[in-house]
């Protein structure tokens, strides 16, 4: 295609991507070196019946005269990256000067917020991600064996948690692992212990949240798997039946090397949703137990106190995240496209 008309081509996209993701970020990186402007206080006077006393109250015209003299706010710098709520270098100067070991060193990071969030998003990510694949793969593989007459209602029946809409699928799951639903109440059961409870425990919470993920995401994984199988060389694996490859063999050295590119585009489509998984948390109300980067940036711009600056930090820190984690699977694929046929 000759140059000019791929140019006219992109244009539509190149256009809608600068509009709705590059002006995005930008904005949100300006505004995360503003922080909101210090009310002015002035001192007036109240008289009473008796006497008069002086207090303090907001002088709202020279609050306004401020936010019309610098709408973005004050000044902050890097400020907002560096405080206890985000990169927090000074806290954790200080625990690095009070703690002996590694282990107080890990704990006193991890209570500290950004770091907390950062590390459930990082272990969920990297639990979920490969066990979607694993069992989207064996469950295409295991379709793609039915016969036909059944292939339809399993594949129907395949897709249902990709249907449902992530906030309902988290909020039914919490009811059923609830002291009154069928999994608490059984498992209450089986370990004879009635204040058995899945939601006060730390632990069992992110295992619940990792299993509501799994079960989530792995239809996704299930369709382009088996989209896919429909693509395999049948002489290529007629040839490994011949030379005596065993069913484990042929998924090895044919199947898997086949459809690595598939496996590339899910493990970047997994990398992306684990990393801003907002929806299990807020459905199973468990920001006391487990939060994420997602959930950090929700509370700061929904919360009591609007922190527009802050929730800009950790969007700007997330992203950075997002394109440190997506580099080696993106190098990969650069590679792999770019790789000679011999």
């Amino acid at each position: 295609m000759p140059h000019r008309f791929f140019f006219w081509f992109i244009l539509p996209s190149l256009a809608a991507m600068l509009l709705f993701i590059a002006l995005p970020i930008v904005s949100v990186a300006i505004q995360s070196l503003f922080v909101e402007h210090e009310q002015v206080m002035k001192e007036v006077e109240n008289c009473g019946p008796f006497n008069c006393t002086k207090v303090l109250q907001i002088d709202n015209e020279a609050t306004d005269a401020l936010r019309e003299e610098a709408p973005l706010g004050r000044f902050n710098g890097l400020g907002t990256y560096t405080n206890r709520s985000h990169l927090a270098f000074g806290e954790i100067s200080e625990i690095w000067g009070k703690t002996d070991t590694a282990g107080d060193f890990i704990k006193g990071v991890y209570n500290l917020p950004l770091y907390k969030a950062f590390s459930f998003t990082l272990v969920y990510t990297f639990v979920v991600t490969p066990l979607v694949l694993v069992l989207g793969l064996f469950i295409a593989l295991g379709v793609n064996r039915l016969p036909a007459i059944t292939k339809g209602p399993t594949i129907f029946a395949s897709l249902l948690p990709m249907i449902v809409t992530p906030l309902i699928g988290s909020l039914i799951l919490f009811w059923m692992v609830d002291a009154d639903g069928i999994l608490g109440a059984t498992l209450q059961l089986i370990f004879d212990d009635d204040d058995l409870s899945l939601k006060a425990s730390a632990p069992l919470t992110w295992i619940m949240l990792m299993v509501y993920g799994i079960w989530h995401n792995a239809p996704f994984a299930f369709v382009v798997f088996y989209a896919g199988l429909q693509a395999v060389p049948h002489e290529t694996l007629e040839a490994a039946k011949v030379d005596g490859a065993s069913r484990w063999q042929q998924v090895r050295y044919v199947i898997v090397p086949f459809m690595m590119p598939l496996v590339v585009f899910i493990t970047l489509m997994q990398l992306m949703d684990g990393l801003r998984v907002f929806e299990p948390i807020i459905g199973f109300s468990a920001q006391a137990k487990a939060s994420s980067l997602s959930v950090a940036i929700y509370t700061d711009l929904f919360g009591d106190t609007k922190l527009y600056a802050s929730a800009a930090a950790t969007s700007v820190i997330t992203i950075v995240a997002v394109c440190i984690l997506l580099t080696p699977v993106l190098i990969r694929t650069w590679r792999d496209f770019n790789r000679k046929p011999t």
